[in-house]
């Protein structure tokens, strides 16, 4: 099966597609100090740790891990959201260098193009609204839109399989992403390319070891990727 087959593109957005400069890290602080983490102890810091090695991943299941309740995981999460979205109604975010153009060239190329994200829904509209991003791709996924479960199961890259029916075998996917979940998001749902980029969370050591078949410096490489003959 040829590069040129690949038609379903699944690509995730914080790290990939765009820039948010650690906004999550500081959404975390936020949600943490409403639940009584106060910055500096040794809670804190394990628990920020936490965050960052599973960037990528569903944020209601990290916080589940990380407060040992539902009660307490959704009352996390809620306050996470609330501070993300402040973020970025502050003007904190934007593309990353070239990721719009990419998208526009593999659509006009007759790819579909899929956004995924381990957001809430509200927080990925808020991040599409402000980037006015809300034609760019054929279609945007979160967690709740693929069963509850995020990354690094591959229930999201397969809904967007199943809702687009753009291509007739998961080997004819690529999935793109800045992690080590977006990788084993990828590998588990069969997908035929599963790109690692650069430009977010992860170095290309972890994004090899977790199962990228390449490693591009970003999403603006990916065309040229995929307009390659095998």
């Amino acid at each position: 099966m040829t590069i040129e087959h690949s038609k379903l593109i699944v690509l995730d957005m914080a790290g990939t597609t765009v820039a948010d400069g650690g906004l999550v890290e500081r959404a975390f602080e936020r949600a943490a100090a409403h639940l009584g983490v106060e910055p500096g102890g040794a809670d804190h810091a394990a628990k920020l740790r936490y965050v960052r090695d599973t960037m990528g991943e569903s944020k209601i299941s990290v916080f589940r891990h990380l407060f040992g309740t539902e009660e307490l995981a959704q009352r996390a999460n809620v306050a996470f959201e609330q501070a993300y979205g402040e973020l970025v109604d502050a003007g904190l975010i934007s593309e990353i260098p070239g990721a719009r153009a990419a998208i526009e060239q593999l659509r006009a190329a007759g790819r579909t193009v899929v956004l995924t994200t381990g957001f809430a829904r509200v927080t990925q509209d808020a991040i599409i609204d402000a980037l006015g991003w809300q034609d760019l791709a054929d279609l945007t996924l979160c967690p709740a839109d693929a069963g509850g479960r995020g990354r690094p199961y591959p229930d999201m890259v397969l809904a967007a399989f199943l809702r687009t029916g753009a291509v007739d075998d998961v080997r004819r996917i690529v999935v793109a992403g800045d992690t080590a979940y977006d990788m084993l998001s990828g590998t588990r749902a069969g997908a035929g390319i599963v790109a690692g980029v650069l430009t977010g969370a992860h170095e290309r050591a972890a994004l090899t070891e977790h199962g990228a078949t390449h490693v591009l410096g970003s999403v603006a490489e990916l065309p040229a990727l995929l307009a390659e003959s095998a």
